[in-house]
């Protein structure tokens, strides 16, 4: 159902984040979004790479715009009475064009954001190739982040690619510098096991972010070992797309080969549950008791 944004929904985030590590499932259109919360989530994360494929069927190489990302922000957060936090890839820009995503982003409802420390056109952060920019440059963009925040629980999360361009000590010093110049949490992107999640944990002392994603850099960890690690955010960020796409895929080729879909009755949501999903009923409701004919 449709409702009004949360108020700080930074400061519930770093409160749920003080009681355990915060699962996040990768959302990233506001029906995923409502199926997410309705699986019984607590907290959700935007997908940049979910925004763009989705989208605009095109690769997670900063080709959609600040306005796209705040968008489904906006939608996303009227309907998922979570905390959220979403990608803002490398800010649009720079320092500048940071102040603003920060101003948009937070706007749209979200709890926070992260800032990856790319050379745009910024790449999937578990592919080789990648560029970093200078560190300096980062912690400026850090810094107008961090001004531009109307509420001060607003989590500014500052993401490094250095890991793989650089080796992991230097990802460290990178962190422990955007740590310095006012980051809320750190997301260290690409490290390749245990040690290294390991390694960051003594090194800093602000929330970490765990990146879960498949297929990549990063072996298929469960929460708990983050846990055991002492995370405080996971995020899962591409996993229901990525089965939604097969489905999607699978769906299309029976279709068009057979000529019908009755081999995926059974798979299907129903029209009744669909309904149940986006609360069709609740809006019937709402609709009579403002015309003054409610049944209730």
């Amino acid at each position: 159902m449709l409702r009004p944004i949360l108020q700080a929904p930074g400061a519930l985030l770093r409160q749920m984040m003080q009681e355990d590590i915060v699962v996040m499932p990768g959302v990233f259109n506001a029906i995923s979004a409502v199926s997410a919360h309705k699986a019984g989530a607590k907290a959700l994360y935007i997908s940049g790479a979910g925004i763009t494929n989705a989208g605009l069927g095109v690769p997670d190489i900063a080709l959609a715009t600040l306005t796209e990302f705040a968008q489904q922000a906006a939608a996303i957060t009227q309907v998922a009475p979570v905390p959220v936090l979403s990608d803002a890839d490398t800010g649009f820009g720079e320092s500048l064009n940071v102040s603003r995503t920060v101003i948009e982003m937070e706007r749209s409802g979200l709890a926070g954001i992260h800032l990856e420390d790319q050379v745009s056109p910024k790449r999937c952060g578990h592919l080789d190739g990648k560029a970093c920019i200078e560190r300096e440059e980062m912690c400026r963009k850090i810094r107008a982040a961090v001004d531009s925040k109307r509420e001060s629980s607003f989590m500014i999360v500052a993401r490094t690619d250095a890991r793989g361009v650089e080796g992991l000590d230097a990802a460290i010093e990178r962190a422990k510098a955007y740590e310095a110049n006012g980051a809320d949490a750190i997301f260290p992107e690409g490290l390749a096991g245990d040690s290294e999640f390991e390694a960051f944990r003594n090194a800093l002392k602000i929330p970490l972010l765990a990146n879960m994603t498949e297929f990549g850099k990063t072996p298929i960890t469960p929460v708990s070992r983050f846990r055991e690690l002492g995370y405080e955010m996971v995020i899962f960020p591409m996993t229901a797309f990525r089965v939604m796409l097969k489905a999607l895929d699978d769906t299309y080729q029976e279709l068009l080969s057979t000529g019908t879909q009755a081999g995926f009755m059974t798979a299907m949501r129903t029209r009744q549950e669909l309904y149940e999903r986006i609360d069709y009923a609740e809006y019937d409701s709402a609709d009579r008791r403002w015309s003054g004919n409610s049944l209730d």
